[in-house]
């Protein structure tokens, strides 16, 4: 039999405690609450009187039976099957509506059993607080959807180039599958997060969390904590009261493994068993805890090299590779240049205040001769910059003598004869500088801001270099 104690508090007139056998003879006859011990097994080991009434059986009727043929409804099986306590439900049993808790029952570190009781209070006390929990879940569900949420759609893919119309019908088919992994793979900057958000937002997932996880921004060492969460005291300086880890966050929903050859080879044995599995263990927790995740991941290296120098795990790879999503550059489809200015102008628009409508034929045509190493994410900057250019000359229309600073990278300037890398490198910097000068007509702050670089680095640079006006 399972005991149960009283920790503190006082009985009766007095302070001693309570023997075991009181405790039971109370908890058997008041009328308060109702009350259940199973064992690990599910096999009922006390029962109230209150429960008993309320099914209307007798005690050797339910002594020694399994909890799931006498109320096949309860939670206590689920307790005991993941060692989680599960507070504050609502429960209805043969008319009577009460507010039930299950807690697991731990010996020597090991789960025994389940105690389950339920109050009885006044049904419209009860509805109350049961509304009144209701509400405050939502708000609870409300608030982690807001934080862990797809923020981009499908349509905001923006191109007519069949690579990318390819890529995006497949991804919108891989969006109908909810449980098929996807690996995206590209460049940095083609878009690889935004096809992540459309994938989830257009699923039946949609309404459950979408949670990115950048694998390289997190150390090694707590990358295992930061994925599948730890108990109290698991580790030097864990949070007290422990944490929940993402894949338990997301789950019903998709987790976005960013970077994802960037993960250690540990942690890829780690994720390749959640993959099998489809659980996982907390840090210093030994219960499997099973989530439904939707895994999609991304990278920008080439993983099938990375097997060749044994940096990343085959077998991983191939569960991964279920689907794969390889995003085109935008030197690979620069016929949509045209179609991503237009859609980019008005959003830059709104985030700098500026009233730039359009762009002319002649800088098109310059922006479409350079290669795009930083692809979308590089046309953004770029467009940022000379937007900001363009309204603080009054211009409502980029030109190139607002993108003027992409002629440093399409254009090619001559080194001097100096023999030394250290020269070659001066004299770069000087005919850059020279010539953003000359184009701004020395403008410094405008210089500053077109390079990038602080405005007392600019004045030292000058300085250096002799690049006064009056020096030119």
């Amino acid at each position: 039999m399972f005991t149960i104690a009283v920790q503190t508090g006082t009985w009766g007139g007095g302070n001693a405690l309570p023997t075991e056998s009181s405790v039971r003879d109370i908890l058997f006859e008041t009328n308060a609450i109702c009350a259940l011990i199973i064992d690990k097994k599910g096999i009922v080991k006390f029962i109230n009187k209150t429960y008993l009434d309320i099914i209307g059986k007798r005690e050797e009727e339910v002594l020694g039976h399994s909890i799931g043929d006498i109320t096949p409804e309860t939670r206590s099986l689920i307790v005991i099957k993941t060692g989680k306590a599960i507070i504050g439900y609502n429960w209805n049993l043969n008319s009577y509506n009460m507010i039930a808790s299950s807690v697991p029952l731990i010996k020597n570190g090991e789960l025994v059993g389940c105690f389950a009781y339920s109050i009885f209070m006044d049904i419209w006390d009860a509805q109350d607080l049961v509304d009144n929990f209701m509400i405050e879940l939502k708000m609870y569900r409300d608030e982690v959807r807001h934080v862990y949420s797809a923020r981009h759609t499908f349509p905001e893919i923006i191109g007519q180039a069949e690579n990318i119309q390819e890529i995006k019908a497949l991804a919108q088919k891989a969006a109908l599958h909810p449980s098929i992994t996807v690996l995206i793979s590209g460049e940095s900057g083609t878009g690889k997060e935004l096809f992540a958000h459309a994938i989830h937002s257009a699923s039946i997932r949609s309404k459950m969390p979408f949670i990115r996880v950048n694998c390289a921004a997190i150390p090694e060492n707590l990358l295992e904590a930061e994925l599948f969460g730890y108990e109290e005291g698991s580790f030097t300086g864990a949070r007290k009261g422990g944490s929940t880890g993402k894949f338990e966050l997301a789950n019903g929903g998709t987790i976005f493994l960013d970077e994802i050859g960037e993960m250690s080879l540990t942690m890829q044995s780690k994720l390749l068993v959640f993959l099998q599995e489809r659980e996982f263990e907390k840090l210093g927790n030994h219960h499997p805890i099973r989530v439904n995740v939707r895994v999609i991941a991304a990278t920008n290296k080439d993983l099938e090299e990375m097997i060749r120098q044994q940096k990343f795990r085959e077998d991983l790879y191939y569960r991964l590779n279920v689907l794969n999503l390889e995003i085109p550059p935008l030197r690979d489809r620069i016929e949509d240049l045209p179609l991503l200015v237009d859609h980019l102008i008005p959003q830059i628009n709104k985030d700098l205040k500026t009233r730039v409508t359009d762009m002319s034929d002649e800088a098109m045509h310059l922006l479409s001769k350079y290669n795009w190493p930083g692809n979308i994410r590089e046309l953004f900057n770029v467009l940022q910059r000379s937007m900001l250019l363009a309204d603080l000359d009054n211009h409502r229309t980029i030109t190139t003598k607002q993108i003027f600073f992409m002629k440093i990278k399409c254009d090619t300037i001559k080194p001097s004869t100096s023999s030394t890398l250290k020269e070659l490198i001066r004299d770069y910097e000087k005919q850059i500088l020279a010539k953003v000068l000359e184009e701004t007509n020395y403008n410094k702050t405008k210089t500053a801001a077109i390079l990038d670089m602080d405005l007392s680095w600019l004045y030292k640079k000058i300085k250096q270099y002799g690049l006064t006006r009056e020096d030119m």
